[in-house]
């Protein structure tokens, strides 16, 4: 039996090159995700359900990453999210929400709530808009059964059809208002624009965006059950990326999987993993997918490698699949094990396109979950998407409840639950990652990413090289 040497992040260095780079803002950090989408940095948001939801997306899409809704919750929930990310900024908003006006003070507060908006366009019997109503009518408005056309801004400032984002900034300035709603020569609605998209475009330079200039997202589905109908209901509410999930993605659920749904949506830019070998890499680019995410076992609360006694060190992991993607022009995802901005550099050295990121995310203000207290200090809950509370709540969520006759034992979690420190704004740790991968490309003397890959040179540590390169010899603060 021959054995094979398998090395992971911290077995290795990059070598330092000469480096022309005076500044680390002369790096550029855009890279592809996959076949046809491009982002500006080369980070993504783990597809874990105490990791992603709308509000990581949409952090992610603004820093110029991309944010993969999780597939545990049901598919209208998750079509939801992915709408969500879609509304939270756009040059037009082309449905924005509506109500008619004879509906009751009471209706128009229950639905923004619901779709978590702070106001409404108001239309007639017709569909044509009549008013807006907005926070400021309902907030103190006493008797909830008034009628909206009672309560509504009746004068709307309305623009035409084909006003760019420039004209109306005029209008907005000029009116002093924040809502701009777009109509056509018959008055029915065409869209809306508000201040708030306009002042993202400027505050957001980076931003992934589609050609309609709202944000990228991607979601995940699964291989068994309603995966295709979910398909669809993700594609409908404008998911840019799918992602088919499941540990073991060298098998035959995941390669049928890809191509059912190549076979109903061709045109769905579709990501598969996870896997840790070039056949697999192979199997699923001849499968159809557009990107391969690439790593099993690696992650923090993983224990794949522990109870399977399979897995494949991320590092070798990466540049095993890399060699085939390059041959077939497919990028390469690194999932799992990124503990630094040092480790990401070395994934994206070693060969990946984009690194996917879980727990560095997770105990943020962003990921789904609340801040928990212990012993004065703030945590959050951060589990593997095998573990067996994860297990449960995706079953309670395929069949409405979970049974006490079912037998914990017939669940063998390959993931653990944990808790995280509570870490603030997502929005700082990207700017800690994207300056450390930064630096990474300026001490191996490269302006890009592709740049790193082509003259990247790795060194193997011994345990003291490791230990040297930590903080050693002093009482750290």
């Amino acid at each position: 039996m021959e054995f094979k040497e398998g090395l992971t992040f911290d077995d290795v260095l990059l070598v330092p090159k000469y480096s022309d780079i005076t500044s680390r803002s002369q790096t550029d950090l855009s890279t592809k995700l996959s076949r046809n989408i491009s982002l500006n940095i080369p980070f993504t948001s783990a597809n874990m359900d105490t990791v992603t939801e709308s509000a990581m997306a949409v952090v992610m899409a603004r820093a110029g990453g991309i944010g993969f809704i999780h597939r545990f919750l049901t598919i209208q929930e998750q079509a939801n999210e992915v709408l969500k990310v879609k509304r939270s900024g756009s040059v037009i908003i082309e449905n924005p929400y509506i109500i008619n006006q004879d509906k009751t003070v009471q209706d128009a507060i229950d639905y923004a709530n619901e779709k978590e908006v702070s106001g409404l366009l108001v239309v007639d019997s017709n569909s044509k808009l009549t008013g807006i109503v907005t926070d400021r009518d309902l907030l103190f408005e006493k008797n909830t059964t008034h009628l909206i056309k009672d309560v509504m801004t009746k004068d709307v400032v309305t623009a035409k059809s084909g006003t760019s984002p420039e004209e109306a900034k005029e209008i907005l300035h000029k009116h002093r208002i924040e809502k701009l709603p777009i109509v056509d020569d018959s008055g029915s609605i065409a869209g809306l624009i508000t201040s708030k998209d306009i002042t993202n475009i400027a505050a957001y330079p980076l931003a992934s965006k589609d050609k309609k200039g709202r944000p990228l997202v991607g979601a995940a589905v699964g291989v068994k059950g309603d995966f295709l109908e979910r398909t669809e209901a993700l594609l409908g509410a404008g998911a840019d990326v799918l992602v088919v999930d499941i540990a073991h993605g060298h098998s035959e659920n995941a390669i049928n999987t890809v191509r059912n749904i190549k076979k109903a949506y061709p045109d769905c830019e579709l990501i598969a993993g996870n896997v840790a070998t070039s056949h697999g890499a192979e199997d699923l680019i001849k499968a159809g997918v557009d990107a391969v995410k690439v790593g099993v076992g690696s992650g923090s609360i993983c224990i794949t490698r522990v109870i399977t006694g399979s897995g494949v060190p991320q590092l070798t992991a990466v540049m095993d699949c890399a060699k085939i993607g390059r041959e077939y022009s497919i990028p390469i995802i690194s999932d799992g094990g990124t503990r630094t901005s040092g480790d990401a550099t070395k994934a994206l050295a070693a060969g990946a396109s984009s690194v996917m990121v879980g727990s560095m995310l997770g105990g943020t203000d962003e990921s789904p979950g609340t801040v928990l207290t212990k012993n004065g200090k703030r945590f959050k809950v951060y589990r593997g998407m095998a573990s067996l509370g994860a297990s449960l709540g995706r079953k309670s969520k395929d069949s409405g409840s979970v049974s006490f006759d079912d037998d914990l034992n017939d669940y063998v979690a390959e993931g653990v639950e944990a808790m995280v420190p509570y870490k603030g704004t997502v929005t700082d740790i990207l700017k800690q990652l994207t300056g450390g991968v930064r630096s990474g490309l300026s001490y191996c003397g490269a302006h890009n990413i592709t740049q790193m890959q082509d003259n990247a040179e790795f060194i193997k540590m011994s345990r003291a090289g490791f230990a040297e390169s930590q903080p050693h010899d002093v009482s750290v603060m």
